[in-house]
């Protein structure tokens, strides 16, 4: 055989390969689910692989997304609840309320890869840990995403019940609280949120910044929390609902503004305690 021939065949061949791995991407920007994060394929920095550069490329993916994707796609960005394997197999439910955005699908020697890509300015409905302030971009294997509702379709989170209206209360004793209490299993609960006139959307987001987990970070766990707990006496908060011998506080961002950082919500949170731990003023 010519040593022309062999040289030529050489070459072709990973010419060839590589056609048929850019023939599977796909040009999507489709609104997905990451269905599970625990996939998540880990790399220090987008901008490094080759692959991920070509392969949004042949999708047809504009320069300027391009860019923004390398740029943005480095492992420090990432918020804390995807930094390490054990974050992000505790956070495979939490992660699948991410509003995220399929950039393109591609193909790598391990198989069919997606590049997905998670706004900061949709996401504000997040916990902590998986709230980011610039952009993010994920690749993931294909099988840990979904699609979801076109954007058109899908409702967009809801910040809350309105709280103007609601009586003004005080927090006595700051230990009577039910750190991780679970509203969305106390149909009670549920029945006295829909009779005060909250929306579906609104008990879902009450029901999910109820728990200790989506709290400011330093007030998320114990630990943090016991240190602070006097501080809590000096929330701005309001009655949302009662039940049985039980009070729903919400503590709402503007009023709390100057509450120390690691306490001051981003969102309004919402705190169930104890009836006896709550004064409620007679006046709304």
């Amino acid at each position: 055989m010519p040593a022309v021939y062999v040289h030529m065949r050489a070459l072709w061949i990973p010419a060839f390969l590589t056609l048929c791995s850019t023939s599977m991407v796909m040009a999507q920007h489709d609104a997905v689910v990451i269905s599970d994060i625990a996939q998540l394929v880990r790399k220090p920095d987008l901008a490094q692989d080759p692959t991920i550069r070509s392969g949004m490329q042949a999708a047809g993916v504009a320069e300027e997304r391009v860019q923004h994707v390398l740029a943005q796609g480095k492992a420090d960005k990432l918020p804390t609840g995807l930094r390490t394997d054990s974050a992000l197999a505790a956070n495979v439910a939490a992660v699948r309320n991410y509003t995220a955005h399929r950039i393109c699908s591609y193909a790598d020697e391990q198989g069919p890869k997606v590049v997905v890509y998670v706004p900061a300015a949709e996401n504000y409905h997040m916990p902590e840990e998986l709230r980011s302030r610039e952009d993010i971009y994920l690749v993931l294997p294909e099988p840990a995403v979904s699609t979801a509702l076109m954007d058109a379709q899908r409702p967009k989170p809801s910040k809350g019940p309105s709280w103007r209206r609601m009586r003004e209360a005080r927090i006595n004793t700051p230990d009577a609280v039910y750190a991780t209490y679970d509203l969305g299993s106390d149909s009670v609960a549920l029945a006295k949120l829909a009779e005060n006139g909250m929306s579906p959307a609104e008990i879902d987001a009450v029901v999910f910044r109820s728990h200790e987990r989506n709290w400011p970070e330093g007030i998320d766990a114990f630990e943090h929390r016991y240190p602070k707990l006097d501080a809590f006496k000096r929330y701005k908060a309001f009655q949302a609902a009662t039940w049985e011998d039980k009070v729903l506080l919400v503590i709402p961002v503007e009023p709390n503004k100057r509450q120390p950082v690691g306490m001051r919500p981003y969102l309004d949170i919402y705190m169930v305690y104890a009836k006896s731990a709550v004064a409620v003023s007679k006046k709304r």
